[in-house]
């Protein structure tokens, strides 16, 4: 199956949930996601199913002072 993280193609191989895939792709915690444009929230993360062709964003807190 074909996803996008990031804007970056990625192929799975397997049936993986969704915070198995982000982690595979090497994000660390704390981060939010996204799945084509949907706020998926962290109590889903282990039970969001995905598609072929799903775009997922990976999005990091950033501090600024």
């Amino acid at each position: 199956m074909q996803l996008k993280i990031n804007g970056q193609t990625v192929e799975v191989t397997e049936t993986k949930s969704l915070l198995d895939v982000v982690k595979e792709f090497g994000a660390s915690a704390p981060f939010a996601l996204a799945v084509n444009g949907q706020f998926v929230p962290k109590s889903q993360h282990e039970s969001w199913n995905l598609a072929e062709q799903d775009s997922i964003e990976i999005l990091s807190p950033v501090q600024g002072g």
